[in-house]
């Protein structure tokens, strides 16, 4: 049973994106606000109809504006109203619709944008410079490590556990970039194989170049209210039914990196909060976050969508294909659409509430679909957001 906390019933209404691209030529405000006026369009609202907005962004440095919240706000609707800005690295786009729920369910407001935008490109050398700083300064900075080299280490871990191949792992890859060819959004579609995977250029071995997903330039936004609301603008409302978030402790070296116990605690959160006892017998599309194609598997465990280690095998039965028991990033994930970070998460939630509207289009799942969840995740494998909805 659904599990009552006193709090107001809360709806998407409308949601938004703009092509994920590399060296998109838009400003990060025009980017923002091409995602609102599509989100306003579907609600049937005018920005002078919000009463909160809720921003999502990664480090300043990606966009080289200093205060990027304050800034992105003239982007995004945000002058002249109550304006937060969230941040938890690659959780944000999750933690965004997830900040947005706790504004309308409280009572605070009735009508919340929410809203994530990145623009990696300007960073120089690369996006990866800007997170030569994250890093202790005494245990880590010494070893001059990259993000690579540490995900790198959690995939070896993860395959070394669980037994798991490189070629399991590759199918991932493969399924998200044939997903990603009916999406008209998405930057690195392709018909790929798993020799080709596996033939990629190796970065930090085992992480290879398509193990991985791109750097991408982009924005998206929901407009999320008050049942009141929804009841007066749509028939067909998506109800938020449960937010999950967690941060684990900084201190990456000392866990076990086969499994995502960070994911676990904000699924169970969610689960409660959406009274789900069995989540892979009661959900039936989901958005696991996947910047790298293990993470997919990865984060499929920790949401106790299958047991620890068993991932790949359902994988290769077909349960997570487009036409499967349980589509996994029927969008085609960050991997085929790319990883512009917080767009990123948000983009997930978005794909999630197409596919529960029915308005998903080629990327529709076959199957009937009544509750779906998306999940991001950032930080050092510490962070993590959920959000399940239904129709």
């Amino acid at each position: 049973m659904k599990t009552n906390l006193y709090f107001r019933r809360v709806a998407v209404i409308g949601a938004g994106l703009t092509l994920f691209r590399r060296r998109m030529l838009e400003t990060p405000q025009e980017l923002a606000w091409e995602a609102v006026r599509k989100a306003l369009d579907e609600a049937g609202l005018e920005l002078k109809d919000i009463d909160c907005v809720v921003i999502g962004s990664a480090p300043d440095a990606f966009d080289g504006v200093h205060m990027k919240g304050e800034y992105l706000a003239h982007g995004s609707g945000g002058v002249r109203k109550m304006v937060s800005r969230v941040f938890v690295g690659g959780a944000t786009g999750v933690m965004v619709p997830n900040t947005a729920w706790y504004h309308v369910a409280s009572g605070l407001c009735e009508k919340v944008l929410a809203v994530a935008e990145e623009k990696m490109s300007p960073a120089r050398p690369h996006p990866q410079s800007v997170f030569r700083y994250i890093w202790d300064p005494i245990t880590e900075k010494p070893l001059n490590p990259n993000l690579i080299w540490i995900f790198a280490m959690e995939m070896h871990r993860y395959m070394y556990v669980n037994k798991i191949t490189k070629e399991d792992i590759a199918l991932v890859s493969v399924k998200n970039k044939k997903n990603a060819l009916n999406n008209p959004y998405a930057q690195a579609a392709a018909n790929i194989t798993v020799d080709d995977v596996l033939k990629s250029e190796v970065l930090v071995w085992p992480v290879q170049l398509l193990d991985t997903s791109p750097v991408s330039d982009g924005a998206a936004a929901m407009v999320i209210v008050s049942e009141d609301v929804a009841r007066r603008y749509t028939d067909t409302p998506v109800w938020i039914e449960g937010v999950g978030w967690t941060l684990d402790n900084t201190e990456w070296t000392g866990r076990e990196l086969a499994y995502p116990r960070y994911l676990e605690h904000a699924a169970r959160m969610a689960y409660k909060m959406a009274g789900i006892e069995r989540p892979n017998k009661e959900i039936d599309v989901i958005e696991p976050y996947d910047p790298f194609d293990y993470k997919e598997l990865h984060h499929i465990e920790g949401l106790m969508i299958a047991r620890r280690g068993e991932a790949p095998k359902l994988l290769k039965e077909g349960v997570f294909d487009i036409d499967g028991d349980i589509p996994s990033s029927p969008s085609g994930g960050l991997l085929g659409v790319g990883n512009p970070i917080a767009a990123a998460g948000l983009m997930k939630t978005i794909s999630i509430y197409w596919q529960l509207k029915g308005t998903a289009g080629r990327m529709q799942v076959k199957k009937p679909v009544h509750t779906g969840l998306a999940q991001a995740w950032g930080d050092l494998m510490q962070a993590s957001t959920v959000i399940v909805m239904r129709n």
